[in-house]
């Protein structure tokens, strides 16, 4: 057991760990948030969101969790939370898929966006600056109503409030659900872990990379943080999106990259590392290009674009405001990434290669990279 007090601009954050795969270094960082609901932050640094990650150590952190999730019969659905965590959430359903390879098993992501014509759940994540859900079910209804284990992703638990809202709607579409289970890089629940059976009313097993539990103390006239970027992320207009096929209806294979275009992004000569950068929920396809790249030598990180105001402080070291990919009219930020920091930025995305877009890759110095269904992928030129 090991404890930290961290002092933030607006508080004093006491930290116990009780368990801990690695150092806690390497695990997490911290940030001040410009949140009312919540004005800190475990900064991952292996999630590739707000902090440059290597694959290598996502792709461990993949395994790690997905070696926790407890054996069991009947088919197995996983789903990411967005939008932190749809990029660990499709991680870790594919390294277990890589250790059960005959598994009946789906993986889907919770959404900020409506697909045309897609059934979906709602739910909320009360602590968040944009709190309103979507889950969009498969076309094939009994993919779900099949399910008897579901296992729910996110990179940190601190009440459990939101899996419980999330198990909560899923019991009307998996009748057969008998179990749950937990997987995040952060276990900070402490004794809230324990009511977790009760609360749900199902067997509920968790598995982490950290284990512990935090407490809060606001300072005596603590300075406001949060900023109108928050109140905006809440009254975005709704945003519809085509099915890409890449999980908010149902993925039950490993994404891929062509192998030529890493190929031929491999071959050329650049001066520096090499950034994958995700935009919003689209993470998980930045990690399988930096992966691909970097098995043929090239130094490679993850990142991605995000809605979450951060203030610059503790492990964030510089923010950018950067247009939103998908039209939702609300800000989305890039941290810790200067301008001509990397060699080379591939952005990675699902939407369109429109104004934002261009104005991103003009902003970091990137170039476009266009993510479609089937797994086919290619490179926008635009200058």
């Amino acid at each position: 057991m090991s404890a930290r007090t961290v002092t933030f601009p607006n508080g004093v954050l006491h930290l116990t760990i009780d368990a801990c795969h690695g150092a806690l270094k390497d695990l997490i960082g911290f940030a001040a948030r410009a949140n009312p609901r919540r004005a800190f932050l475990f900064l991952s640094k292996v999630l590739g969101k707000h902090y440059p990650a290597r694959p290598a150590a996502m792709a461990a952190i993949h395994r790690h969790l997905a070696a926790a999730v407890p054996a069991g019969d009947g088919p197995v659905v996983f789903i990411g939370m967005a939008e932190t965590a749809t990029g660990l959430g499709q991680g870790v359903h594919e390294a277990w898929l890589d250790a059960h390879p005959a598994a009946e098993t789906l993986y889907l992501q919770t959404t900020r966006y409506r697909i045309d014509d897609a059934p979906f759940l709602t739910f909320e994540e009360s602590h968040s600056h944009a709190p309103r859900v979507f889950l969009h079910l498969p076309r094939d209804a009994t993919r779900c109503a099949a399910a008897r284990r579901v296992v729910l992703i996110d990179d940190e638990l601190s009440t459990g409030n939101t899996f419980v809202n999330l198990v909560q709607v899923l019991r009307d579409v998996m009748p057969q659900l008998a179990a749950v289970h937990l997987a995040t890089i952060c276990d900070f629940m402490g004794e809230a872990r324990h009511a977790l059976r009760e609360r749900m009313r199902l067997p509920c097993t968790v598995g982490a990379a950290a284990q512990g539990h935090w407490q809060w103390r606001p300072a005596d006239n603590a300075p406001a943080l949060a900023t109108g970027a928050s109140a905006q992320c809440d009254e975005g207009h709704e945003v519809r999106l085509t099915d890409n096929g890449h999980g908010r209806l149902g993925r039950d294979r490993p994404l891929t990259v062509p192998a030529t275009l890493a190929r031929r992004l491999a071959a050329e000569r650049v001066d520096g590392p090499t950034l994958a950068l995700g935009t919003g929920e689209f993470m998980h396809a930045a990690f399988v290009l930096a992966r691909a790249l970097a098995a043929h030598g090239v130094d490679t990180f993850v990142q991605a674009t995000t809605r979450s105001p951060i203030l610059v402080w503790g492990d964030v070291r510089h923010a950018m405001e950067v247009p939103d990919p998908y039209g939702e009219g609300v800000p989305n930020y890039l941290y810790n990434v200067r301008p001509g920091q990397y060699g080379r930025v591939l952005i990675c995305h699902e939407t369109q290669p429109d104004t934002t877009l261009r104005e991103l890759a003009r902003l970091v110095g990137g170039r476009l990279i266009q993510f479609h269904p089937g797994d086919h992928a290619e490179e926008i030129p635009f200058r």
